[in-house]
């Protein structure tokens, strides 16, 4: 299968509610630069299973050659009991699947791209170590972890670090031309 490349990062939102914190989050953040979002809560995705036995309306290898198509990814995690959202961790359970036969090859397709994290949460700082599931994924695929960014709802909008970063996922898209 030939996938096209669009330069535009995608947004992989995993979190309880669509218009949300997180989401809002990422509107702001990205607010000029355009970008793809994947909702997981309209994207049916089964859990992880070892004899890779999935309903037909699972959508994980949609998602995954929509991923393929992209030059920068951007999971956005609201922060539920200092981790990573369920929908979240669903979806990265699901990753296992792109190790193994028959997608392995998949898997080894996100190599080169770029990978940045956006979180929410209520507590003025992120828990220690949220950042490393991400991080090591990322590296695990051979893809480039650029970094993360955490807004507390307690605190106000951090315009110059999210301009920053909203530039370099802008950079990163860019090399990819």
């Amino acid at each position: 299968m030939s996938i096209q490349s669009v330069h535009v990062p995608l947004v992989i939102l995993g979190s309880a509610r669509s218009d949300g914190d997180t989401q809002q989050w990422v509107a702001k953040v990205l607010a000029d630069v355009p970008h793809t979002v994947v909702d997981l809560l309209k994207w049916p995705i089964a859990p992880y299973s070892y004899p890779h036995d999935y309903p037909t309306e699972d959508t994980f290898l949609r998602l995954t050659d929509l991923m393929l198509q992209h030059p920068v990814v951007v999971f956005a995690t609201p922060v539920y009991w200092y981790s990573m959202s369920g929908r979240m961790k669903n979806f990265f359970d699901r990753l296992t699947d792109l190790v193994e036969e028959p997608h392995k090859q998949l898997g080894r397709q996100l190599a080169g791209k770029h990978a940045f994290l956006l979180a929410t949460g209520s507590d003025e700082e992120w828990p220690e170590g949220f950042e490393e599931p991400f991080r090591r994924t990322a590296e695990y695929f051979d893809m480039h972890f650029e970094g993360s960014l955490y807004h507390s709802s307690k605190l106000p909008f951090p315009t110059e670090a999210a301009h920053q970063f909203a530039q370099h996922i802008n950079r990163c898209c860019q090399q990819t031309r």
